[in-house]
């Protein structure tokens, strides 16, 4: 802990002057954050390392598994911090990010006994359909394995899940939110990403085009011209 309070004082007395501009800029006139990122609470993972990214460029919100509950009445802070990033920073990205050797995922593929933790089971209900996938559609396979697939298709979960919150469903109609899931190999230090098109991560290379779950484009099931009659 002495080690981190140490870090306090070094921002304050080395980062901080150093970008003292872009501080003043973001107290002056607000946040607007490029993305929403929804990431593993675990402390290996950290959003903005992994997108090296500068203060104000994303909005994070991170929990164990990188669960989104659907979409409810009762509120959560997933769906209040999805709702404000949307209606009032209007992000147009929202990444959802597993990774490897995720604790949460494990727990789940490899049944463990929850019972002393019985918030953290409640909580892991939000992936149970990752589970059923690969439990009915998967072949035999070790623990290892079991908990990629499982934490792999928990991304795919997540992101159903954010299509059912109402600004989330109204910004895709309108083709002004993309979503995107994103895997981070702690091992490889490789960032896979969902393809939409074909269902399946694939690595994130700077020589090809970004693996995108679904991209921006408006989408709108009926087919209405304005001032036309219903």
């Amino acid at each position: 802990m002495n080690d981190l309070i140490g870090r306090v004082f070094s921002f304050e007395k080395q980062v901080f002057p150093n970008q003292s501009a872009l501080y003043e800029q973001l107290a002056s006139n607000g946040q607007s954050p490029k993305a929403l990122m929804i990431s593993c609470a675990d402390s290996r993972i950290v959003p903005e390392h992994i997108m090296q990214a500068q203060p104000g460029d994303l909005f994070v919100c991170r929990n164990a598994g990188n669960i989104v509950p659907p979409f409810a009445t009762q509120n959560g802070g997933v769906s209040s911090t999805v709702e404000y990033a949307v209606a009032v920073l209007g992000v147009r990205d929202i990444i959802v990010c597993g990774h490897s050797d995720c604790g949460a995922m494990k727990a789940l593929a490899m049944k463990q006994d929850l019972t002393g933790i019985p918030n953290v089971a409640a909580w892991l209900r939000h992936s149970h359909a990752a589970h059923k996938v690969v439990t009915d559609s998967y072949p035999e396979m070790d623990d290892a394995q079991r908990t990629r697939a499982v934490s792999l298709e928990n991304v795919v979960a997540q992101l159903a899940h954010l299509r059912t919150h109402p600004s989330v469903a109204a910004g895709i109609a309108r083709g002004e939110i993309a979503l995107h899931g994103w895997f981070v190999d702690i091992h490889a230090g490789l960032v896979l990403g969902l393809d939409g098109e074909t269902g399946r991560f694939v690595p994130l290379r700077e020589d090809a085009p970004l693996p995108v779950a679904l991209p921006h484009a408006p989408r709108r099931a009926a087919d209405f011209t304005a001032g036309a009659a219903a």
